[in-house]
């Protein structure tokens, strides 16, 4: 045999360093595009007030950043939502800072084995797993396969384009939420986009078929009812309630959905004009990019618009707020109301047949309460719509008890 010739062997290892090096740059102009502290270096005034969705002591009447548990301020929760992984654990969301941590720490995901699909809103290298790996695969691996690859929550890059820093949609299941819906992305105005890449993630969601593919029910509108009738026609359910025996859903965070039928979104006010208002600093104007709500930002953003004082402002918030709430109780309480109507039916003999429409009730009932529920206004959003479905879903909640008081022997 002849011996291998050695400036071959040099030129294939000079090759094989240049495929190293070049693979090595790919993957650091990754992670500095998805790591905040890279671009941060340009942008330090926005930088800065991303790095405060880390505080976690502020409060509102019904929210903020204070972590608390659910489950101990509403303790009917865990009977309404038995025995959905919502009744094991249902913490307040802290600040876009912790999305990941809590995630990750989350006894929703410790203790069930959750899709790679719940990493798309809580992860910056969701987009790039999806496209590596194929988005209908990344969706339907376990999580537990994934998140020692997930380092990174919300970043400048799942919003801003890190070339040019136009806003931009890098989710893929908003982009074909969208396209199912007709709508354009590319022709969207720069105001419409400061409210779709909020889209991307505060947003009512399913897992949708066996590769559990993170899905938008918004084939006709954004309103609870055409969500529920795509439901319906899906035939689809998150978990069979642990009393009743219903097909249940839940609900999940859907601000984009409630926002749309308000006032605001109606006089075309964009998400980021009232989360993340203009700021000043030495005499230059930035976008604030600490997340949060007016409430907890001296009503600046509102003050936009709206000539009244800090404390008249606060007091119409308080007003929707604590009447929306008022109903959520109520819609709580007719619930277990119809829980109790059904179990008891069920222990005198009522068969499946008979209870089928006391248990389409509860369920419609419950999905739309937790529309409201879960959404992150308590009202505020959408005030009119917010009352009008909790009044729907006290009636059908009553409707249900009724539904199998009759059926009861």
């Amino acid at each position: 045999m002849s011996r291998p010739n050695t400036r071959n062997w040099i030129r294939y290892a000079i090759v094989l360093l240049i495929v190293v090096a070049a693979a090595y740059t790919a993957v650091t102009a990754v992670q500095d595009a998805l790591n905040p502290a890279i671009m941060g270096k340009d942008w330090p005034d926005q930088y800065a007030s991303f790095r405060k969705t880390a505080v976690d002591t502020e409060s509102t009447p019904y929210a903020g950043s204070k972590p608390f548990d659910r489950l101990e301020r509403y303790p009917i929760l865990k009977r309404l939502y038995a025995p959905y992984p919502f009744s094991i654990e249902y913490k307040e969301d802290r600040g876009h800072y912790y999305g990941l941590i809590d995630q990750k720490n989350s006894l929703r995901v410790t203790t069930r084995n959750q899709p790679g699909a719940c990493a798309n809103c809580h992860a910056s290298e969701a987009p790039a797993l999806a496209q590596q790996m194929g988005w209908e695969k990344f969706n339907g691996t376990p999580y537990s396969e994934i998140k020692d690859k997930l380092h990174h929550v919300t970043t400048c890059a799942d919003c801003h384009d890190p070339e040019t820093l136009e806003l931009r949609i890098s989710r893929q299941a908003l982009k074909n939420a969208m396209a199912a819906r007709g709508v354009d992305l590319s022709k969207a105005s720069r105001q419409q986009m400061r409210s779709y890449v909020c889209a991307q993630c505060h947003v009512e969601y399913f897992f949708k078929g066996d590769n559990k593919v993170l899905t938008f029910p918004w084939k006709t509108a954004l309103t609870v009812d055409n969500i529920e009738s795509y439901y319906d026609e899906a035939g689809f359910s998150d978990w069979k309630h642990a009393e009743t025996g219903a097909a249940m859903i839940k609900m999940q965070h859907p601000d984009f959905e409630m926002c749309s039928t308000g006032i605001h979104a109606k006089s075309g006010v964009a998400c980021a004009d009232c989360h993340m208002p203009t700021a000043k600093k030495d005499g230059s104007s930035y976008t604030d990019h600490w997340i949060r709500s007016p409430l907890l930002a001296g009503m600046k953003s509102c003050k936009t618009c709206h000539a009244r004082s800090e404390k008249d402002l606060k007091t119409r918030v308080a007003l929707i707020q604590d009447r929306t709430a008022e109903l959520l109780r109520a819609t709580e309480t007719a619930l277990g109301d119809a829980i109790d109507a059904i179990v008891a039916a069920q222990k005198s003999g009522a068969s499946d047949a008979e209870l089928a429409r006391a248990r389409q009730l509860h369920r419609s009932a419950q999905l739309r309460w937790d529309f409201v529920a879960s959404e992150n206004s308590t009202g505020f959003h959408s005030s009119q719509e917010s009352a009008r479905i909790l009044a729907t879903a006290i009636d059908r909640a009553r409707q249900a008890e009724l539904a199998a008081v009759r059926q009861t022997k």
